[in-house]
Order: C-alpha cells, then sequence, then structure tokens
C-alpha cells in the first residue's frame, strides 16, 4: 500500500460539508491518491467517442480518457488540440460504469475547473494538448478532482506531485505506435530512485540537500522518496504502446498501470487489441499469458510507428521546463 501522506490542511481543494447530517471531507489527498492508487495493475484507455469507451469496458479497462482527438490525429492535425467536448463527455459517463478522465491544457485553471465542474473522475494535464503556459503547471491543491500529470525523470515527477498531482505517468511519445521514449522515461525515474535512496540509506542528509536543490523541489519530498524507494504516489506508462508485449514490459519495469490510446484505436483490430492489452497487464510476469494476448492480435493491423528521432513535434518535451 503506498503511502496517504503529504496533505495540506488549508489546500482549498478539500471542501467540508455535510450530507444526511453526516460530516464529510471531499478532495483530500489521501481520497485522491487513493483513487488513483484503486485504478493499479490496470489499463487506462484514450476514447474520443461513446463506441470506444464501451469497447474499453467491455476489455476490462479501469478506466476511460476522453479526447477531441487521439494523440495520432492530434499529429495529423498539426499538433494543436484543446480540452473534449463537454457534450461527448457527459454522454460517455452517462454510457459507461468505469470511471471517466480527460485531458486539460497544462497551466489551462480554467479548463481544469470547467472539467472538474463536469464532475469527471480525475484531470490528466497533458502534453498531448497544446500547453496553455510552458512555464507553469497548475496547483492541483486548488482542485477536488484528483489530477495525473507526465514526467519524463525522477526531477519532473516530484515536482509535479509537489504541485498536488496524484498520479504520475511517463511522457512517452504518444500517437507514434512507438514505446521507446516510455521506456528510456520509467528507466530514468528508476535511474532517480536508486540514486536518492542509496544517498538515503547512506546518512548523508547534505547530499539529498543538493539532490533537491537540483531537482528544485523541497528537501521533505525528496527525503520521503529517497525514504520510499519508489514515488509516492501510483507512477502508470504512457505514449507509444501499442502491443500486448510494451505493456508487459513496462509493468515489469515497475509501473503500476498502463495508458494506451492511439495503439488501440488507429489499429484496424480495436476490440482484440483492447483485450489483449489488459490481459498482458494483468498477467504482465507470466510469459505463457503474454504470448496468448500476443496471439489475439495482428502487426499488419498495428498503428504504423514512427522514428521519434525524425518528428517535428515532440509532445514529451512540452511543459518540460516547468
Amino acid at each position: 500500500m503506498l503511502p496517504l501522506s503529504g496533505e495540506r490542511v488549508n489546500a482549498k481543494g478539500i471542501i467540508s460539508e455535510k450530507l444526511d447530517s453526516v460530516d464529510t471531507l471531499r478532495g483530500s489527498s489521501t481520497l485522491k491518491r487513493g483513487f488513483a492508487h484503486m485504478q493499479k495493475n490496470g489499463v487506462v484507455m484514450d476514447v474520443t467517442n461513446v463506441e470506444q469507451a464501451l469497447i474499453a469496458q467491455e476489455a476490462g479497462a479501469v478506466s476511460v480518457m476522453v479526447l477531441d482527438k487521439l494523440p495520432s490525429e492530434v499529429r495529423k492535425a498539426g499538433g494543436v488540440a484543446r480540452t473534449a467536448s463537454i457534450k461527448i463527455i457527459e454522454e460517455i459517463m452517462d454510457s459507461v460504469t468505469i470511471p471517466v478522465m480527460a485531458k486539460c491544457r497544462i497551466g489551462h485553471v480554467n479548463e481544469a475547473l470547467v472539467l472538474q465542474e463536469t464532475d469527471v473522475d480525475m484531470i490528466d494535464e497533458s502534453e498531448v494538448l497544446t500547453p496553455a503556459d510552458e512555464l507553469r503547471h497548475i496547483w492541483k491543491w486548488d482542485l477536488t478532482t484528483p489530477v495525473v500529470n507526465g514526467a519524463r525523470s525522477l526531477a519532473e515527477a516530484l515536482r509535479r506531485i509537489e504541485e498536488g498531482a496524484s498520479m504520475i505517468r511517463t511522457k512517452g511519445e504518444p500517437g507514434t505506435g512507438n514505446v521507446a521514449e516510455a521506456i528510456t522515461h520509467i528507466k530514468k525515474v528508476n535511474d532517480g530512485l536508486r540514486t536518492i535512496k542509496s544517498i538515503y540509506d547512506s546518512g548523508d542528509n547534505q547530499e539529498l540537500v543538493r539532490m533537491a536543490r537540483e531537482f528544485k523541489v523541497s528537501y521533505d519530498i525528496v527525503e520521503q522518496t529517497a525514504k520510499l524507494g519508489r514515488l509516492p504516489v501510483v507512477n502508470f506508462a504512457a505514449g507509444g504502446i501499442a502491443t500486448p508485449a510494451d505493456a508487459a514490459y513496462l509493468m515489469s519495469l515497475g509501473c503500476d498501470g498502463i495508458f494506451v490510446g492511439s495503439g488501440i484505436f488507429s489499429a484496424d483490430d480495436a476490440q482484440e487489441r483492447a483485450n489483449a492489452i489488459v490481459l498482458a497487464t494483468t498477467f504482465w510476469n507470466e510469459s505463457d499469458k503474454v504470448k496468448e494476448a500476443q496471439k489475439m492480435i495482428d502487426e499488419r493491423q498495428s498503428i504504423p510507428g514512427l522514428d521519434v528521432k525524425t518528428l517535428d513535434l515532440r509532445m514529451q518535451d512540452r511543459g518540460g521546463s516547468a
């Protein structure tokens, strides 16, 4: 079980109210991180309409992420994207029983507030959409709804958690069908965790202070993370995941779950691929099950892969300097 510490008692996102004479509390870090924890070992699928959401639910997805366009479609449209239609989000919420997430632009507080008012279960402050602010992310402690953020390194992840993120995911390179960047990101996070864990175990507090300055975060969050030996929130993989074997490999690297988008619905065998990726994520450490999942798909029907090194638009870099 992950620790649920890190509460900010006076955070604006915490709402105390009475429900049938019972005192209730919404928006606490315990609730927001706890919701993210409930998604562990599962698959969150990007969807753009009710039909795709129903496919995801039927396949066993733990949640769906609503977008106006899938990442591969964003690339074709020139890279500009904003939050999804509220009408579509509400139609999907009315059609499925699993949690519904939606994306807002980096730094766009009002898009996040609109999604919160729509009662989505989680908000993704996402580099897939065109950032509203390249230098500042949303201060997520002011939101009652939990927020997920992307990260390419331990430093990025800790900055987002200190801002109030309840879940982290790799940025990968979405819409490419190329899992290489997602693998690079989780390995960089793991390398950083091993470094600060060894420093903590050696008792060198001064070096931890130096690391906190290098990461541009507080000493407390570095110390807590070093003591745990992992992030204090769940960490999913995202970006370029297209096959069951991709999902299984990222789970084996220590990811808590999988986000998958264009890899499913830009392929010609969406239902089979959705079923297969859920199977491989659930049984990632059983090679016979992963083989069974891999047999369920046809590589000839996969999303065409893109070489990340030749891309003009690298979504993973958006908001990365903040």
